[in-house]
């Protein structure tokens, strides 16, 4: 399997999960485009998109760092005109970039409600758009959301309701998308971790540096999305894959690598179905 020549269009691939989706390609001489809004050192958060780009091409890829506000179409559009101008055309869309604030109702300002709809929603959609029709021209054009499986519950809802709107939002783009694109052979995939991911969004807005510990590496997801990339588009639309169970199906059976700390228990995400299982020989409790 490899993504040698592919280009990959990554949203919020300055640091975290989308520089990790681009690493994991990168290692197979893939193209990245890096579409972010950090071009300058945050005070607290590692990374540019001028570091990612040092990252991508050390990894043996090719990078392109590009400035971009997935809320205003105008970015996004002269971002894919720049990277179909480099490149010459998009094979993969990744949405990862997010914004996320776990408050209830009456807690959340209307500001904050506006940005993760912003970000989640419309920035897939606008970005899934401007990507649409050099997709449609990809050998094996691939859609990827960083995105939950639509589990009604009423517990993914009650404690922080626009957060769960904004998330799912990417999800029904999957569901919607899927089947309205089948006929023209791009796919349309969500991918969610069961656990924690060790990412800035894990430490600054939910458990902190001890929580990092309870974590599996953004690893695990870039070997999962690099798994689903390689899977003939046609074949492999319209799924919610839960990132151990889709590489468990694949074969791999070492999960305790992409543990932060092995004596630590894992840490459950949100929004996995109760019906989930483990993959067997999958623990989340501390490494024996």
């Amino acid at each position: 399997m490899s993504l040698r020549g592919k280009t990959l269009f990554i949203t919020g691939a300055s640091r975290g999960i989308g520089l990790a989706i681009g690493l994991r390609a990168a290692r197979d001489g893939a193209n990245i485009v890096i579409a972010a809004k950090t071009a300058e050192p945050h005070k607290k958060l590692p990374g540019t998109i001028y570091t990612a780009a040092e990252d991508v091409e050390r990894a043996g890829g090719k990078a392109l760092p590009l400035i971009v506000d997935v809320r205003e179409p105008e970015s996004v559009k002269a971002a894919v005109d720049a990277a179909v101008e480099r490149f010459g055309g998009i094979d993969i869309c990744v949405n990862n970039a997010s914004a996320i604030q776990l408050t209830g109702t009456l807690a959340t300002d209307f500001r904050r409600y506006d940005l993760m709809n912003q970000v989640n929603a419309r920035g897939t959609f606008v970005t899934t758009r401007t990507c649409l029709p050099h997709l449609m021209k990809a050998e094996n054009p691939h859609v990827l959301m960083l995105s939950p499986p639509l589990d009604m519950s009423p517990r993914w809802f009650a404690g922080h309701v626009a957060y769960t709107m904004a998330k799912y939002g990417m999800s029904m783009c999957v569901l919607g998308m899927a089947e309205e694109f089948r006929d023209q052979g791009v796919a349309f995939n969500a991918l969610w971790p069961r656990t924690g991911i060790a990412t800035a969004a894990i430490e600054f807005a939910l458990a902190g540096e001890e929580g990092m510990r309870h974590c599996r590496t953004p690893d695990i997801i870039a070997d999962a999305a690099h798994a689903i990339f390689n899977k003939p588009a046609r074949a492999c639309t319209g799924n919610f894959f839960i990132d151990d169970v889709l590489l468990y199906a694949e074969g791999e059976r070492d999960f305790d690598k992409y543990r932060v700390d092995p004596s630590k228990p894992l840490m459950p995400d949100f929004f996995v179905p109760g019906d989930t299982p483990l993959p067997p020989g999958v623990s989340m409790g501390p490494q024996a």
